[in-house]
């Protein structure tokens, strides 16, 4: 169908081709040319679009996207819009965020192609500029923290149990990752009933301990809390979960060294040892 010109005051998209799988506009900014803009069918109501406007201030490009949205879901009969824009590209990702588009993930690029960041927005999403619109895009593009809750368990030795894992070959404190939505604490009590088959009771937060990014882990924060002192045949009653614990150790100093990560070392010896910082900072990895 015909296109026809698109306008915001002295921002004008004027289209330059149409076909039934791409539709082009050059953009015109006071007059002079800015860019180009084009949209390309991902399927019968899903469109991808594409831009180019230089080093065109930021608002420039954010009522660009805009019109082209509006125009995407008013005129072109398109229920999800997306834009899939190379990491390295920030200006524009922040463009398509203020416009309108949430941050959905990252498309991986084989071999010398950039990955891209997915973006996108369907017709029914909140106005932007609304308080439920404006909430959403933040939650899509804001960092988000990985949260690891961890138990230290000792007997009546003073030793501390660690866990040997399948997936690594150090040996950890008991525990693990907590679920979007799930505090810390009961984190770690759904943790210890999945993977060893005990209740536990919480007694108080130890420290929290973040962890600098490690090997191919992302950083994290880690909440080491307080679980008592048993006697060392409490690990009897352990049923392991095989697809993530080899077994369990009560471990004296000596063996913590000899078979913990650096990270876990230096935390548990810095405990034991009566430091009792609330908030410390692990030591990088090799």
């Amino acid at each position: 169908m015909a296109q026809t010109s698109l306008r915001d005051d002295d921002l004008v998209l004027e289209p330059t081709t149409g076909s039934d799988e791409f539709i082009g506009f050059s953009v015109q900014h006071a007059g002079e040319l800015a860019g180009t803009l084009a949209f390309r069918r991902e399927g019968r109501h899903t469109l991808s679009v594409r831009w180019n406007l230089g080093q065109h201030a930021l608002g420039t490009v954010v009522r660009t996207l805009r019109l082209a949205i509006l125009h995407a879901f008013d005129d072109l009969g398109a229920t999800r819009l997306e834009a899939r824009i190379p990491v390295d590209r920030t200006d524009d990702v922040r463009a398509a965020s203020i416009s309108g588009l949430r941050r959905e993930g990252i498309v991986r690029g084989p071999g010398s192609d950039p990955d891209r960041v997915l973006l996108a927005r369907i017709v029914d999403d909140p106005a932007p500029m609304s308080r439920d619109g404006f909430i959403a895009i933040l939650n899509a593009g804001l960092p988000t923290k990985r949260i690891i809750s961890q138990g230290l368990l000792r007997d009546e030795q003073g030793r501390v149990l660690l866990c040997e894992l399948t997936y690594k070959n150090e040996w950890d404190l008991p525990g693990g990752v907590i679920e979007v939505g799930e505090a810390p604490a009961p984190g770690l009590v759904r943790e210890l009933t999945e993977e060893l088959a005990v209740t536990v009771e919480i007694d108080h937060l130890i420290t929290v301990n973040w962890l600098p990014a490690w090997r191919a882990w992302d950083d994290a924060c880690i909440f080491l809390f307080d679980i008592g002192t048993v006697d060392s045949t409490y690990t009897d009653q352990m049923t392991l979960q095989p697809t993530e614990i080899k077994a369990v150790h009560w471990c004296d100093p000596a063996t913590v060294r000899e078979r913990a990560t650096a990270a876990t070392i230096e935390l548990v010896e810095s405990i034991l040892g009566g430091d009792d910082r609330s908030y410390r900072e692990a030591p990088p990895g090799p």
